[in-house]
């Protein structure tokens, strides 16, 4: 009944068509987008040829050769060494004339979008066109083409390709990781921009891979390192998210292969992008574990004190559960530090100073289980509570609760206890709360 209805439909346009009607003015209107340089293109120029006198078949068959020869020469212009990666090929394309006995027509509309001279709409359309210039010009005895069809083939070639300008062209990424590892390297970053968000998505993955494995390789130079650095950030912006993880769970193979050189590359290279959250269980807790020991066990030595929080600083969101405690008693105490004297300085008063500017910024990363781990070292560390009798100590360990009690929702269960510790006017009732929860539980 569909088939049937589709005939009638078609009879019924064929016949509001008038045989001896002239469409040379649609066809010449259609080919005023086409790009000034196309306009002398041989095969359009054949194709206005024979329009007028209804060589639909032959016009069709010129329109789709503008298009593969356009194609071609807008690969060429783009990155032959891209497209030869991109489309498996009897042997490499070196030139023009070996599209013509080595591509196909659905090699090379593949290959163009891969590279970025064609989008994705583009690249289905034009199989379609493909398809109409394969069953009425290379098929003689098909069904003749309608006037609808010469001009729908037309538009979808011209709006598609024809009318397009040429696209940038890319970077070799073998020849850029080559100039990178030498001093001539621009550090532009717009330079570095263009360059990066000209590639089409998979060579984008393709360069931040070769990036990471050469970042961490043993035998990497500064030079490269420190150019690497420069662009990785600018690069990292441009991949989607899935991208990014299949990067930084990257590490968790370094770790395996036991090179402690190598590993804390790997971790520099998250650092410097900035997705120490897309690290996996394992890798936090290799990385963090040791560091959290390390704040802990210098406690008081200033200056390691604040190496540490530097260290620390940039895994501040996701700290291990196994760490946590440890982590945030390390901070409490480095923040609140100790009342002594000294020869050399009129203060009773001291902390490291490098490290207290860090350490705000690492409790603005605190969820509600790092709270309670607060409130639990301010509760049970008898250190701390002898140090906090100082009300210059004191005041510092209420900036960090005040910091905290912005970060907990109403619901939190130790939010009473927060807001004695923020509240200046209750330091008494404090005092009380401190008081009981040193007290060994009654049997």
């Amino acid at each position: 009944m569909a088939e049937k209805k589709a005939i009638q439909l078609k009879s019924e346009s064929a016949a509001l068509v008038p045989a001896d009607a002239d469409f040379t003015p649609l066809f010449e209107r259609a080919l005023t987008s086409v790009r000034e340089d196309l306009r002398d293109n041989p095969y359009i120029q054949e194709a206005l040829r024979v329009l007028p006198v209804r060589g639909y078949r032959s016009a069709i068959g010129n329109f789709w050769n503008a298009v593969v020869d356009d194609l071609r020469n807008k690969v060429i212009h783009r990155s032959l060494s891209l497209f030869n990666k991109s489309v498996k090929v009897e042997r490499e394309i070196k030139i023009y004339e070996d599209f013509q006995s080595l591509v196909n027509d659905d090699q090379l509309i593949e290959g163009a979008y891969k590279i970025g001279v064609i989008g994705y709409e583009a690249s289905k359309i034009l199989k379609h066109a493909k398809e109409t210039r394969h069953f009425f010009d290379g098929h003689p005895r098909s069904s003749e083409p309608s006037v609808i069809k010469v001009l729908s083939m037309m538009d979808d070639c011209i709006r598609y390709v024809l009318t397009s300008p040429y696209p940038s062209q890319i970077i070799d990424i073998d020849d850029y990781m080559t100039v990178l590892g030498t001093t001539n390297f621009d550090r532009n970053e717009v330079a570095v921009e263009v360059a990066s968000s000209d590639l089409p998505e998979i060579y984008k993955v393709e360069l931040a891979n070769r990036l990471f494995t050469a970042y961490v390789h043993p035998t990497a130079s500064s030079t490269l390192r420190g150019n690497t650095e420069y662009v990785i950030p600018i690069l990292w912006r441009m991949l989607p998210k899935p991208v990014q993880l299949q990067i930084v769970r990257r590490v968790d193979q370094e770790i395996a292969k036991g090179d402690v050189t190598l590993t804390e590359q790997a971790f520099r290279f998250v650092t410097i992008v900035g997705a120490t959250n897309y690290l996996s269980a394992p890798a936090r807790l290799y990385r963090i574990k040791p560091l959290v020991a390390k704040l802990k066990k210098c406690s008081g030595k200033f200056d390691e004190e604040a190496a540490a929080v530097q260290e620390l600083l940039p895994y501040a969101g996701v700290i291990p559960s196994e760490c946590l405690g440890d982590y945030v008693s390390g901070l409490v105490l480095t923040y609140v530090g100790f009342i002594g004297s000294s020869q050399h300085f009129r203060r009773t008063n001291f902390y490291s100073d490098s490290a207290a500017v860090d350490i705000p910024t690492m409790f603005e990363a605190f969820d509600e289980k790092s709270a309670e781990a607060f409130v639990h070292v301010v509760k049970s560390n008898e250190e701390l509570k002898g140090r906090i009798t100082n009300p210059a100590k004191l005041g510092r360990l209420r900036t960090l609760a005040n910091i905290v009690s912005g970060r907990v929702s109403d619901s939190f269960a130790e939010k009473t206890f927060l807001g004695l510790l923020t509240d200046e006017q209750k330091e008494k009732e404090l005092s009380q709360a401190l008081y009981r929860s040193s007290k060994p539980p009654a049997r």
